[in-house]
């Protein structure tokens, strides 16, 4: 699924206040600046990838000369592969697969903590018996994809138990919110491992859900911001520009006068997501999750603790999602734009 930017309301007052003197010239001189990218998510969910469309309608990448297109592909693997490949300039894998991808010797550099509050939860019925993981011993835990962020999220989780995929448990991917809504009905699965978006919309279907996820893993953080460090090289001017517009777009969105604008700009990124009535109640959630508790809040957004990377980490190598500890996890992430993001 390729989704391209259309014109906004700044692009097209700017090219309208510019015309004659584009004119006198030959050519558009804003059009002629911009830099077309390409950002790959691993869902087409507008409201999960938030501020990036916020800043798209607002005119944010526009302003910045960033003329960026979203490819929404399968999973955070995918969106490394494109990443890799060369098919992506820049994405929003997850950071167990980022790990998993580095220890490969990908040149994969997490860059922009986009949810900082955990994105993923395991989810069952409110009727059901099951108050806490260690009750899906012997059950079948639905997942969006087999190789997913929310995966290495519940593997680390059953680790812990000492519950072993395919061996204890079993995993069956079962797609995305309405998909997962029918695994449930179908009582195809015992629980779900999904996102903040995946909750609201079996919400909307009528299934009452509670969350049964551990306090402590609450605190682990979901999809953020990556490029591959050889891309940084090519392309140095675009972490920078591509951050400040992501942080400009999570000022304009927790302001909550602009609510119902934040809302349009995202229906206009996913059309059919706007019309669902679950909209508003994932937009509330999706902020809130991206919002850094008051710990970190003065870092900035986009921050990374490092006390956090080494937690998701260590849970990756004691669920063997990594066969061994990374050399240097440093190497994994870094904070150097945050603080001229936030400037």
């Amino acid at each position: 699924m390729t989704i391209r930017n259309g014109m906004n309301r700044r692009s097209f007052g700017a090219l309208t206040m510019g015309g004659m003197a584009a004119a006198a010239i030959g050519a558009p001189a804003l059009v002629r600046a911009q830099t077309a990218i390409t950002f790959a998510v691993p869902n087409p969910s507008a409201l999960t990838w938030l501020p990036y469309w916020v800043a798209v309608g607002e005119g944010y990448f526009g302003e910045d000369g960033l003329s960026p297109s979203l490819e929404a592909i399968d999973g955070s693997s995918a969106v490394l592969q494109a990443m890799a490949a060369g098919q992506a300039h820049i994405g929003a894998p997850g950071p167990g697969p980022t790990l998993g991808a580095r220890a490969r010797g990908v040149d994969v550099k997490f860059l922009y903590n986009l949810y900082p509050k955990s994105v993923f939860g395991l989810l069952v019925k409110a009727d059901s018996d099951y108050a806490t993981p260690s009750d899906l011993a012997g059950t079948v835990i639905g997942v969006g994809t087999a190789d997913g962020a929310e995966v290495s999220f519940t593997s680390a989780i059953m680790s812990d138990l000492g519950l072993t995929p395919g061996t204890d448990f079993t995993y069956l991917p079962v797609g995305d919110g309405g998909t997962a809504a029918i695994a449930f009905l179908r009582d195809e699965v015992s629980s779900y491992a999904g996102a903040v978006s995946d909750a609201a919309i079996l919400a909307s279907r009528g299934i009452e859900l509670k969350e049964i996820t551990p306090e402590a893993y609450l605190g682990f953080f979901g999809n953020g911001i990556a490029m591959l460090e050889s891309q940084m090289e090519a392309m140095p001017d675009l972490a920078p520009k591509f951050g400040r517009a992501l942080v400009r777009g999570m000022r304009f969105a927790s302001d909550p006068a602009n609510k119902e604008a934040c809302l349009a700009h995202c229906a206009a990124g996913n059309p059919q997501e706007g019309e669902q009535d679950y909209a508003a109640s994932l937009f509330d959630g999706v902020v809130g999750r991206m919002t850094p508790t008051d710990t970190f809040m003065p870092e900035g957004y986009g921050y990374q603790p490092a006390e956090h990377w080494q937690a998701i980490h260590d849970s990756a190598v004691a669920s063997g999602a990594l066969s061994e500890p990374l050399a240097d996890l440093s190497s994994v992430y870094s904070n150097e734009f945050v603080s001229g993001w936030n400037a």
